[in-house]
């Protein structure tokens, strides 16, 4: 990344960051010294902007700070610890990703802000989020009304600042920025990140604002001829038999559940012809863990719809400051997916969201129809790539192209759905040539 012009190095008008003042009603993170060896001191520096900057690559050291910093820090809950340190565990370690989590401080030592980034291996190494291909949403867990202290060219100066601060450390080089999948917002305020040259992600992503009774609120998203219709497909469903709503509790029920889940979800991409989630490195392990855990109980939600003996539906959704993110859903492609088990489920779980007082319901990232019909809110996602080396610039043009195709394929109907057509079709047919010859070698042995 090319240094700052003499005009960028002179100092800018900006007061230094006061500590954040708690939301009411919310406790207040204490300010902790950082721990001996928790952040190294060579990587720390004072900003002209009056915070102090510094680079963690162990988040595990982090641990207190981080889950007090998140209960009153603006973010979501693909910046909680428990969702991070298991992908670092599980994911990050299989990839060989190093964490690089950059920690602001104010005056008195008050955590200001957590960027969680990271940086990959490879011929061209790549500075993306931490937990970047988990993630429907990336962003930094920022103290309330941090981003109203800055201005553009405040949080550009403090991107750079962040830049030379990691490319200091000669185990954290790269030659690519790639941060994607960023929203407008982060909770109550706008992203800082924005502020750098972005472009629209291909995708967006859709919430709904949950409120009053569940009758009523599926009354004002279904017309009556939809709930009349969603009536016939459960009473269809109930010829298959009893359809229940189950909630594992143990360990070994949950774990049962969840593995049900990764087999529907598997064979799902196998037929669209996409690539398997679970079969990249360590992401099996991942869920299975964060959803095992007993520390992490209070986060995560697996549930089931079952029809007699048939996990017709499976979800592993995520609570976390009021809202639900609706994150896997499976269902199975016997007999009873004719009759919707899938969006009987989900009924089933607005109807849990709102029984348990939450007030949003998130869809996370994509555009598919069904949560265009329950949503009220779209979320544009933004992206920022940026060569830092010579030997990062074809990657950027090429993958500037390779952005701007996609997201024209999957904004346009006609185009996706024609897309779609011809990559299941190519999934079936290379599924045909597999089984004929396994069969062949089967008939010849």
């Amino acid at each position: 990344m090319s240094p700052p012009t003499n005009a960028l190095l002179a100092p800018l008008r900006v007061p230094p960051l006061p500590s954040p003042s708690p939301r009411p009603a919310t406790p207040a993170v204490a300010p902790a010294p950082a721990a001996k060896g928790r952040e190294s001191p060579q990587m720390s520096r004072r900003s002209r902007l009056g915070i102090t900057l510094s680079l963690a690559r162990d988040i595990d050291a982090l641990e207190g700070e981080w889950r007090a910093f998140e209960k009153v820090a603006d973010c979501t809950v693909f910046q909680s610890f428990d969702w991070l340190s298991r992908w670092c565990r599980h994911v990050g370690a299989a990839q060989g990703a190093r964490a690089a989590v950059v920690v602001g401080r104010g005056a008195k030592n008050e955590l200001v802000f957590l960027l969680p980034l990271a940086v990959t291996g490879g011929l061209v190494r790549r500075l993306t989020f931490l937990g970047d291909g988990l993630c429907d949403y990336n962003a930094p867990l920022l103290a309330p009304e941090f981003s109203a202290r800055l201005d553009a060219a405040a949080a550009r100066f403090l991107w750079r600042e962040i830049c030379a601060l990691l490319q200091r450390d000669p185990h954290l080089h790269y030659d690519l920025v790639e941060l994607t999948k960023m929203p407008e917002d982060v909770g109550a305020q706008a992203n800082p990140l924005l502020h750098l040259p972005v472009s629209l992600n291909a995708s967006g992503a859709h919430l709904t604002h949950l409120n009053g009774t569940w009758d009523a609120f599926y009354v004002a998203k279904r017309s009556s001829s939809t709930r009349r219709r969603d009536r016939t497909k459960l009473k269809r469903l109930s010829e298959h038999g009893e359809v229940r709503c189950v909630t594992p509790s143990t360990g070994d029920e949950i774990r049962q559940t969840l593995e049900t889940l990764v087999a529907q979800k598997s064979k799902q991409f196998g037929r669209m012809g996409v690539k398997n989630l679970f079969a990249r490195p360590g992401h099996r392990d991942f869920f299975l863990a964060l959803a095992t855990d007993p520390r992490a109980r209070p986060l995560v939600h697996v549930s089931r719809l079952d029809v007699g003996q048939t996990a017709a539906a499976v979800n592993l959704g995520l609570t976390f400051r009021g809202t639900y993110y609706h994150v896997l859903a499976s269902y199975d492609d016997g007999e009873v997916a004719r009759f919707g088990p899938g969006a009987a489920h989900l009924r089933e779980l607005l109807q849990h969201a709102i029984a348990n007082g939450l007030q949003r319901f998130d869809f996370t990232i994509g555009d598919e129809r069904y949560k265009l019909e329950w949503s009220d809110t779209s979320i544009k996602l933004y992206d920022h790539v940026a060569a830092a080396t010579l030997r990062g610039w074809p990657v950027v043009m090429l993958s500037a192209a390779f952005r701007r195709l996609k997201r024209l394929i999957k904004q346009n109907p006609v185009l996706w759905r024609g897309f779609s057509g011809v990559r299941a079709m190519a999934a079936a047919l290379r599924g045909r040539r597999a089984g004929d010859a396994q069969e062949a070698a089967e008939t010849s042995a």
